[in-house]
């Protein structure tokens, strides 16, 4: 029996890791579709509470579009073997997306400023479904983070490269799918309201 070379081993790897990464984000993906249709649907019954976006929602907006940029950077970094520029792109890429979760908690503030409430006496389901569907982005951004993390720590130690991508581009898909789909909320909170 012939053992597996290397090269083997990392084109598994890769077969392997993608479609499962591709399968949650369709099931993300989903999730995100049912909220927005209940959404619709409830909005539809009436007793909806009018309110701005909080204007961090914006900022929220460009910090993340900027970091699929930083983040498009790393990858193209790694391809070059450029191991400072995969340091500096990660690392930057890494606090524009701790910069949208203070941005998302700030906006939540505002809201609560605005008298709009999760839960409670006071709430109404127009605040609940935005504080829900904001919520589970940050979620799943969270995630996005530690994968950030993670790429960035193994960036110290001169991990990536031209021959090894993987992790960079695992980390990429998510991080830009995390992008698009605040797009969607973002934009899909500002016009059905």
């Amino acid at each position: 029996m012939s053992e597996i070379s290397i090269e083997e081993k990392k084109e598994i790897r890769e077969k392997a890791a993608k479609p499962l990464l591709w399968l949650s984000m369709v099931s993300m993906a989903m999730i995100f579709a049912g909220l927005t249709s209940a959404y619709v649907v409830r909005q539809g019954k009436g007793d909806w509470l009018k309110f701005d976006l909080p204007q961090l929602f914006y900022v929220s907006t460009a910090i993340i579009i900027i970091s699929s940029v930083t983040m498009n950077w790393v990858l193209s970094s790694a391809k070059n073997n450029n191991y400072k520029n995969i340091k500096l792109a990660s690392l930057i890429t890494l606090i524009l997306g701790l910069a949208f979760v203070v941005c998302q908690f700030k906006a939540w503030g505002n809201l609560v400023d605005q008298k709009v409430f999760f839960a409670g006496k006071y709430s109404n389901a127009a605040g609940s479904y935005l504080y829900i569907m904001t919520g589970l982005h940050l979620v799943h951004l969270i995630g996005g983070i530690f994968s950030l993390l993670f790429v960035w720590v193994k960036s110290l130690k001169n991990k990536y490269n031209s021959e090894n991508l993987l992790g960079i581009k695992l980390c990429a898909i998510f991080w830009h799918f995390l992008d698009v789909l605040w797009i969607y909320l973002f934009l899909f909170l500002l016009f059905v309201r």
